[in-house]
């Protein structure tokens, strides 16, 4: 009898209340859910003759992971049975709430003194590129964040990052200090002699108008090195 039920559970409803992924979440809390189980929350009702959860699994294994498929262009997301437009501008809406309350956390408080956040915020938004972002934090002089801004794309080098420009922009928004960030596509966070040498121009530059360069971040996949943490400033 209990392995006709089985057989007969077509959806998460049929479950028992503790294994759905609803329940699960609300108590004892996301953190236990699987990538699977959180992403068959965002796809329900799931598709013809399998769960959401089925699905979201085998859209795992498509995908490879969980970061490529949040981070997957409109095109390639489209392409998957089941996916369209409106479940690709529901989740950029979910990626950006995300990134929004990084950064209200950031404006409210000492970047400094939360490293973390600071990265999370700065791989949100530079991890994905297939291409080098460099980009810059602008903070006051109670190092809350003022606004960030992606400055130059391409390779960055001595020749594409133009010291002038990033001067420019810090006096713009009156900043007391900027936090410099780039990422690299390769996923390989460790940072290159380029990336010493242009960031001591870039410190050099600024320091002439008085606004201090605190750290540089260079954004890999899954980590972040920082140049102050290294005694690279």
């Amino acid at each position: 009898m209990h392995g006709n039920r089985e057989f007969a559970m077509d959806t998460i409803r049929d479950w028992p209340a503790a294994e759905r992924p609803r329940e699960r979440l609300l108590a004892p809390g996301p953190a236990v859910l699987s990538d699977a189980e959180l992403l068959a929350l965002f796809l329900r009702p799931g598709t013809s003759g399998k769960t959401a959860v089925d699905y979201a699994r085998e859209l795992l294994q498509d995908f490879g992971s969980l970061r490529i498929l949040l981070y997957a262009d409109r095109a390639t997301f489209c392409s998957r049975h089941g996916l369209g437009v409106a479940r690709f501008a529901e989740l950029q809406a979910a990626l950006e709430m995300a990134r929004r309350h990084l950064l209200q956390q950031l404006q409210r408080d000492n970047a400094l003194e939360n490293p973390d956040t600071t990265r999370n915020y700065l791989a949100s938004r530079l991890r994905h590129y297939r291409h080098e972002v460099f980009a810059c934090l602008f903070l006051d002089n109670r190092h809350r964040v003022i606004a960030f801004e992606e400055l130059f794309r391409g390779t960055i080098d001595g020749a594409s990052v133009h010291p002038r420009e990033v001067v420019i922009r810090a006096l713009h928004h009156n900043a007391a200090a900027v936090i410099l960030a780039h990422n690299h596509p390769s996923g390989i966070a460790e940072p290159s002699r380029a990336d010493i040498g242009l960031t001591r121009r870039l410190a050099d530059a600024l320091a002439l108008v008085d606004i201090r360069v605190p750290d540089h971040l260079v954004i890999g996949d899954g980590q972040a090195v920082s140049f102050a943490e290294r005694g690279l400033l």
